[in-house]
């Protein structure tokens, strides 16, 4: 049996020390020559790193056949929509000072921003039914379709990152390569389970007493 409460209060513990880190570095004027530029970049990595770790969820716990690995997913995806939520306000705070007319023209002239902005929305219905009570209204059925769209939001983020780097583009092709990974083994799983899935082995039947 998996204790499930302290594989929880592990990965609260994880999520929160790259914040951590992030605040005692500015605290201590040690995030570079541009520490706006540096905060945004880096909730920008740590929104799609979560992301990236709640879609592997699901093969992990099927090619594993380790079903308590569905408890994760949730707070890996909440984490994902936390620092994403950082990651929009250093822009809208450092780069454009809350200035929403500036934010507008950012929008038209710049496309990476648009399709952050979108990635982001689509993050917000996906955190707001992420709730067991939302989860019994909306239906198992209907709950897991909107939340497939987890994989646009990522692939969104991953243009996004790709889009706003000007050199060294290895960092984005790489969640994109993951990314598509996952979206292959969905597809595979949805055509022939049999070979992607491992069911959890079967406890022996006790003796029958003589």
């Amino acid at each position: 049996m998996k204790d499930l409460r302290f594989m929880k209060q592990v990965i609260l513990v994880n999520g929160l020390v790259p914040l951590a880190m992030l605040l005692l570095d500015g605290w201590r004027h040690a995030l570079g020559a541009n520490p706006h530029e540096f905060a945004t970049r880096a909730t920008g990595i740590l929104t799609l790193l979560f992301l990236i770790l709640s879609l592997a969820v699901t093969p992990l716990r099927k090619v594993l056949g380790q079903p308590w690995l569905a408890q994760s997913r949730r707070i890996l995806g909440l984490f994902g929509f936390f620092y994403g939520t950082l990651h929009l306000l250093t822009y809208l705070w450092f780069d454009k000072a809350f200035r929403f007319q500036a934010i507008l023209k950012d929008l038209g002239r710049r496309p990476f921003i648009m399709i952050g902005m979108a990635s982001f929305l689509i993050l917000v219905p996906l955190a707001v039914t992420s709730t067991n009570k939302m989860i019994r209204r909306l239906g198992g059925r209907r709950w897991n379709l909107l939340h497939r769209l987890a994989y646009v939001a990522a692939a969104g983020g991953a243009v996004h990152f790709y889009l706003l780097v000007k050199a060294d583009t290895r960092l984005p092709w790489a969640f994109a390569g993951v990314l598509s990974v996952f979206l292959a083994y969905r597809v595979l799983n949805h055509y022939l389970p049999q070979y992607t899935e491992r069911k959890p082995a079967r406890k022996p039947a006790p003796a029958k007493a003589k």
